[in-house]
This record gives structure tokens, C-alpha cells and sequence, in this order.
């Protein structure tokens, strides 16, 4: 089976829709899928349910989906560097449910495994556990969170082979690993593509039954989100 598509239109082809649940990797805009968020917002797709640890920057990452209005509800624990995002929900035109980081990364995690719903103590007493289960367990009350599937997974990775192994890189491993286990199809955008037996795989990060499709984007813009520099 042939995983490896041209580029990241032909990738997403036939597979996104209107009304889907699409999770993203990448934590601010470190291993974000920068090419394959660029071909989602040309798809046109609408009322999209996004989960992602944020909510990208103004015109870049999932910001861009923001500005065409194509995600109507945001599934994150941080979104404090978009200020569309901040105009659309609190003009009551972006729904949004806050998740603690922890606990967002578990969901996606539990998803991908199989595990409809897990106990934690994180969020406990405050808005995060209003309306939602919570039990004793050894004299600590603990909340019930429901897990997370994605119609489709967006990834980025450092390198692939052909059958779809990963491997990322350093910090910009963050969220993907479990994002890409929590798709029912997902999509990996890689800057090297190898042969299959290229990779060592005590080196492989998550194996290739987990990935579908593969699109090689060899020069990513790699955008920092908040450039910090000395003044003397």
C-alpha cells in the first residue's frame, strides 16, 4: 500500500469534509503541519471542531482557518497569541472548550487506545469539572474525562520511510505523537522521506500502523512565536 502522495493537496483529497473533527499537532508553532493546515484551509472545508494544544497565531498555523471561518469550535488549553480567535469567541462566534494540558494530551492519548474515558484529579472544583462526573477513590475526588477522536489527524514529522514510521524532532515531538495515534485516518507531513529499513527502530517514535498518508515538505517555514532577542 502506497502512502507517500505529491503533496499535501492530493493528501487531504477525498478524505476532508464539512463537519469533521480534525486534530493538529504541534505546541505553539514548534512541529506544527504548516504545509497540510495551507491545504486544508484551500479545501474549503467548513464547521470544522479543531483540537489542538492552541490556537496558532493571526495568519499563521490554524490562524488561517480562523480568518476563512472555517472552524466553528476550538478543542485547546492555550489560545492567547490569536486575536481573531479572541474577536470570534468573544462575539459569541467561536465556540471553545478549555482543557487543561495535561489532561488534553491524555484525551488524545486514552483516544488512540481505545480508552473511552479516564479519572483525574486535574480540574477537580473548578469550571473543567461542571457538568461532568467526578468519584472517590483512597479519599481523593477525581474527575471523568471523555477521550478524544479525530476524524482526522494532522502530524508533523522530523523523518518517515514509506511505511509511515516516525521519528520527530526533539521538542517539536509535543502533541503529534498522540494526535497521530487519536485519527481515524491521519496525515503526516515529513521533511525526509527514507526507504523502508532506513530507520532503527529503537530510533522510531510511532510505528506505522498509526499513519495513513504522507506528504514530504522539505523546507518548512518554521516560524518562531515570539522572537526574544538582548539589546545589549
Amino acid at each position: 500500500m502506497n502512502k507517500v502522495y505529491p503533496d499535501a493537496a492530493s493528501a487531504l483529497a477525498g478524505i476532508v469534509k464539512d463537519g469533521q473533527t480534525i486534530a493538529v499537532g504541534g505546541f505553539g508553532l514548534c512541529g506544527i503541519p504548516e504545509a497540510l493546515i495551507l491545504a486544508l484551509r484551500d479545501s474549503a472545508v467548513q464547521n470544522l471542531t479543531a483540537i489542538s494544544n492552541n490556537a496558532g497565531v493571526d495568519g499563521f498555523g490554524l490562524g488561517q482557518l480562523l480568518a476563512t471561518r472555517q472552524i466553528k469550535k476550538m478543542i485547546a488549553s492555550y489560545v492567547g497569541e490569536n486575536k481573531e480567535f479572541e474577536r470570534q469567541y468573544l462575539a459569541g462566534e467561536l465556540e471553545l472548550e478549555f482543557t487543561p494540558q495535561g489532561t488534553l494530551a491524555e484525551k488524545l492519548r486514552a483516544g488512540g487506545s481505545g480508552i473511552p474515558a479516564f479519572f483525574t484529579k486535574t480540574g477537580v472544583g473548578t469550571l473543567v469539572a461542571e457538568g461532568k462526573e467526578i468519584r472517590e477513590f483512597d479519599g481523593a475526588k477525581y474527575v471523568m474525562e471523555r477521550s478524544l477522536v479525530a476524524d482526522i489527524s494532522l502530524v508533523k514529522a522530523y523523518k518517515a520511510d514509506r511505511s509511515g514510521n516516525l521519528i520527530f524532532n526533539k521538542t517539536a515531538r509535543n502533541f503529534n505523537p498522540n494526535v497521530a495515534m487519536a485519527g481515524k485516518i491521519t496525515v503526516v507531513e515529513v521533511e525526509h522521506l527514507v526507504e523502508v529499513g532506513e530507520l532503527d527502530p529503537d530510533q522510531v517514535h510511532t510505528p506505522g500502523i498509526f499513519v495513513h498518508r504522507i506528504v514530504v515538505n522539505a523546507t518548512p517555514e518554521k516560524r518562531i512565536e515570539q522572537r526574544t532577542v538582548r539589546t545589549a
